[in-house]
């Protein structure tokens, strides 16, 4: 292996990274990036992930999207972290073909309890005939477990296609699972570290929620990164939803 990061390195600083990104207790952790390289070398591709935050009754799962609005983070200090994360994912594909001779185009990480599960699979992205919206949907419905009756009738078929063609051998996965140690570290978050000192974010250990040190009410800023990428935000009533007004954010992607 080389002087150095190896691949089992890079997972640990995924998994930390990710445990960072957190700032709430959760029970499992989904993310989906894809890497593909052009014929001028660039590195291009998307990302997204998942929380199922930690609760006696399940609830929906929080999308990447959905943490600065949610928390009243810094928004172009989470862009950045997310910056950070797909740089990870990159390097683990370069480890991955240099030493295990793997040259996988898009990873799925699991991570529930102290279980890490890396899927890699090598479909030719570039001449699929699957969008990324497609693999988004198909994505949520095998990892998140949406029910099939949230999607629209053509991201159904394609679903169905998806799995017809599993179970003839095709879109194979090479698989890696370890067990790890690692504290989750969502308690002891300060996202804003280059802030003035009374706009920091501070977490109260009593109840784990964080609180923004102004009298200010955050606001997303519509010519951020975030904000460009943006969709019209869905409201969705569900039995198990701490409120109404629970915002649900469905096909949402990091670009890169």
């Amino acid at each position: 292996m080389p002087v150095g990061k190896t691949i089992k390195d890079l997972y640990a600083e995924i998994r930390k990274c990710l445990f960072y990104m957190i700032p709430e207790k959760w029970d499992s952790i989904y993310l989906y990036a894809s890497v593909i390289q052009r014929d001028n070398g660039e590195e291009t591709g998307e990302m997204f992930f998942y929380y199922f935050p930690k609760s006696i009754i399940k609830k929906n799962p929080i999308n990447v999207y959905q943490i600065p609005h949610k928390f009243n983070l810094n928004e172009d200090e989470y862009v950045r972290l997310t910056n950070e994360l797909y740089e990870l994912i990159k390097k683990l594909r370069h480890q991955c073909q240099k030493y295990d001779k793997v040259n996988w185009s898009n990873i799925t990480i699991s991570i529930e309890n102290v279980e890490f599960l890396a899927e890699y699979n090598c479909d030719d992205l570039m001449s699929s005939n699957y969008s990324n919206e497609d693999r988004m949907a198909i994505w949520q419905y095998k990892y998140l477990s949406y029910p099939i009756e949230k999607f629209s009738k053509i991201q159904r078929e394609k679903i169905q296609d998806y799995i017809n063609e599993e179970e003839h051998g095709l879109h194979q996965n090479k698989l890696y699972t370890e067990t790890f140690y690692q504290p989750h570290e969502h308690n002891n978050v300060q996202y804003d570290i280059n802030k003035k000192a009374d706009e920091y974010i501070k977490v109260d250990e009593k109840n784990t929620d964080f609180t923004i040190i102004n009298d200010e009410q955050y606001h997303i800023n519509t010519n951020s990164i975030l904000g460009k990428k943006k969709r019209p935000m869905l409201k969705e009533k569900n039995e198990n939803s701490d409120s109404d007004d629970e915002i649900v954010i469905r096909n949402q992607i990091l670009k890169y």
